[in-house]
């Protein structure tokens, strides 16, 4: 490393460890009692209770990490598995104690940016995620392990294409869709697999029809076809299908998906009615079935709200 990379370095480090800024302090909004956050209409979000087998797992985690609470990594899985357990404001404290003992470590403000989009904080996500890419810029790329494996058993996502992936979600969350676009395209690094490829897609797509940028939005999806070896995405594989009117709704409803992918698909489906016709009536339908599952923590559930939101 030469004197002005190394220069450039420690200037990162110090500027991810300030808290302090325009979007953020470290006390994070009041929220009723009992509640984890609030919607974006300022309604209370409560926990659901986890399962017995990710209780045991974060009990683990939390015992690993009280035995060397100088290591990064089990501070991350202690953090990670508390917000497994629906805890994300808990698991917001573990990674912020995390980026002040390690503030060259890019996993801590990527983890902690994640859990800023749950709780509905875009802008504080968005600073931790720009300052994630700044500290990871220098440093190999590596794949990032699952909490939850997929059927494989196999990850889908590294380090710097989950910055960059969430980094553009928080941005499109945010009301800020060129940003969004930017940071999805900033780097080729976000199409790693053909998950990736197709999750990225799918947000890039939506954004430019939403721009009016049809033909960019075409020409995005070149790249997605039925053969593509997807394992945990199939969601935002069959909304690229479908965009490209390669597949009918009535496959792309029919698809077999987890809560998360389901809440994917809804909206991808809902807001495609938005843009496509202006169909607002058939879209807050789509919209709807994704309140009534509950599943208030995944993407398609907050940007649903999010785009209810800017509606109304």
């Amino acid at each position: 490393m030469n004197r002005h990379v190394a220069v450039f370095v420690v200037l990162v480090v110090l500027l991810a460890s300030c808290e302090p800024g325009h979007r953020k302090s470290r006390i994070l909004p009041a929220v009723p009692r009992g509640a984890e956050a609030v919607t974006l209409k300022g309604e209370p979000l409560y926990i659901t209770e986890p399962t017995p087998s990710v209780s045991e797992k974060y009990r683990r985690a939390r015992e690993e990490w009280k035995a060397d609470k100088n290591d990064a990594d089990k501070l991350i899985w202690y953090g990670r598995w508390t917000a497994y357990c629906g805890r994300y404001r808990e698991a917001i404290g573990i990674f912020t104690r995390g980026i002040g003992e390690h503030p060259a470590d890019a996993r801590m403000q990527r983890h902690r940016g994640h859990r800023y989009i749950t709780i509905r904080q875009f802008g504080r996500a968005v600073d931790d995620f720009e300052k994630a890419f700044l500290l990871a810029a220098f440093s190999p790329d590596e794949v990032e392990p699952d909490g939850m494996p997929n059927a494989m058993n196999l990850p889908v996502s590294t380090l710097k294409s989950n910055i960059f992936y969430h980094l553009g979600l928080a941005y499109y969350l945010d009301g800020e869709p060129e940003k969004a676009l930017e940071a999805w395209t900033r780097d080729r690094a976000v199409f790693v697999n053909d998950d990736m490829t197709v999750a990225t897609l799918h947000w890039i797509y939506m954004t430019l029809r939403e721009l009016g940028r049809d033909e960019e939005a075409a020409e995005a999806l070149v790249a997605v076809t039925d053969s593509m070896n997807v394992i945990e995405n199939q969601a935002y594989h069959k909304l690229c299908l479908f965009y490209k009117g390669e597949i009918s709704i009535d496959e792309l409803t029919g698809g077999d998906y987890s809560d998360i992918m389901n809440d994917a698909m809804l909206y991808g489906l809902g807001n495609w009615y938005l843009y496509h016709a202006g169909d607002t009536a058939t879209a807050r339908v789509y919209f709807d079935r994704i309140f009534a599952g509950g599943s208030w923590a995944s993407f398609g559930y907050i940007a649903a709200e999010a785009r209810l939101s800017a509606l109304e």
